[in-house]
């Protein structure tokens, strides 16, 4: 299968003063360097998901777009121990979608750099039959871990996310192949 792995990236914040652009503009940017990605956004910010999880056309468009992908990207701040509200509604927005396809997470946040909250969204994937890779990014007192350009001051979040990346993608070409020959039971 030589066709690029679809990759839906969702920035989780939806804050009027949020940080995510600069985080998730760095991390769509490091993306360029991984040609296996075909990458698409969903901007929570922007994407108007009905927190009663009714049926509206948006929601028909946005599960139509997880059920395309072949991978996911999550993009978290971490809110007071925890991830925003606006991901769970994501997250509960859709079944079936999510099924057997994989995840990983770039947070920010104070001093823990968002990983109190991506452990949380461990427990929400494993529950939606996902499977959740093991490298993360996290920039700890994100605000003053970037320059005015946008880029970190730590490298070492460029090498991990490489790693991310190529487990991302390993899952994602592994499970791609095994939805085909034999669909999730799920």
């Amino acid at each position: 299968m030589d066709t690029p792995l679809r990759l839906e990236v969702i920035i989780a914040s939806v804050r009027p003063e949020r940080f995510a652009p600069v985080v998730g503009g760095w991390f769509l940017r490091t993306l360029r360097a991984h040609p296996e990605f075909d990458t698409g956004v969903v901007d929570l910010a922007h994407t108007s998901l009905p927190v009663e999880l009714t049926e509206t056309e948006q929601v028909v468009s946005y599960r139509t777009r997880l059920r395309a992908a072949d991978a996911f990207v999550v993009v978290t701040s971490e809110y007071n121990h925890g991830y925003p509200a606006s991901l769970k509604t994501a997250f509960d927005t859709a079944k079936y979608e999510w099924r057997a396809k994989p995840i990983a997470f770039v947070s920010y946040g104070g001093l823990s750099g968002g990983l109190r909250a991506v452990e949380q969204l461990r427990q929400i994937v494993a529950e939606i039959h996902m499977v959740s890779v093991r490298e993360t990014v996290s920039f700890h007192q994100a605000k003053k871990g970037f320059d005015e350009a946008g880029d970190p001051h730590d490298r070492a979040a460029v090498d991990a996310a490489d790693r991310m990346l190529r487990q991302l993608a390993w899952w994602a070409r592994t499970l791609r192949v095994a939805r085909a020959v034999d669909p999730y039971p799920g």
